[in-house]
């Protein structure tokens, strides 16, 4: 079954430092979402087109710990870290067939909700993200509603993602593996160089980049 982008996901220790590198790098405010109980997590959510949309996604605070790995490897994440681009998702039909056809391992598929949304996604066990988050995970939405039909257009579209790896053949077959089609590239890094993504953004103020990596200080 065919694959497309369906969200980006930004890493931050706190919602409020997640929205304010929105801010500062887009120029718009994301909007609330809600929490995830099971992960003991919560959320913020920007649209990005008709199809698409940006989650702001951080630890729970008020929550109380989860008896397993959170996501997107939020446990390892420091309090004084910097947001990042740091993984994507990707929306099929039919995720157990996708996730069975992927030439990389994407975990489990699990039931997840917040709100009065459900879906289905893959999770691996230890809350990692595969390939340091230039695999996507898989996403099959219960849900006859999808979060950018939910939001507010701000004026953002996504216009490229591009997926940096050490082997980019590696990258190309996992895409080709699960079929998916969107505006991606895939381009290598410097030799050792660590896996990362990056966006680009069309906002009112002009293109702009969603960056994958962390700086420093």
């Amino acid at each position: 079954m065919p694959c497309v982008i369906d969200h980006l996901v930004i890493t931050a220790p706190s919602l409020a430092t997640g929205a304010a590198f929105i801010r500062r790098t887009l120029g718009v405010s994301p909007q609330p979402g809600g929490q995830h109980l099971k992960m003991s997590t919560h959320n913020l959510l920007l649209r990005l087109g008709d199809t698409a949309y940006l989650e702001v996604i951080a630890p729970d605070p008020a929550a109380p710990a989860p008896k397993r790995p959170r996501w997107f490897a939020l446990d390892g994440l420091a309090t004084d870290v910097h947001p990042a681009l740091a993984t994507w998702v990707a929306r099929t039909s039919d995720i157990a067939s996708t996730a069975a056809a992927s030439a990389e391992p994407l975990g489990s598929v699990e039931t997840m909700s917040r709100g009065a949304l459900e879906w289905l996604i893959t999770i691996p066990p230890d809350g990692a993200m595969p390939l340091n988050g230039v695999c996507p995970a898989l996403i099959q939405w219960r849900s006859p509603d999808h979060p950018p039909g939910r939001l507010p257009d701000q004026g953002l579209s996504l216009i490229r993602l591009d997926l940096y790896h050490p082997e980019p053949n590696r990258v190309i077959r996992l895409l080709q593996s699960i079929d998916i089609h969107g505006p991606i590239s895939v381009l290598p890094t410097a030799s050792g160089g660590t896996p990362r993504l990056d966006a680009l953004i069309a906002t009112p103020r002009g293109l702009q980049v969603l960056p994958g990596d962390r700086p420093e200080g």
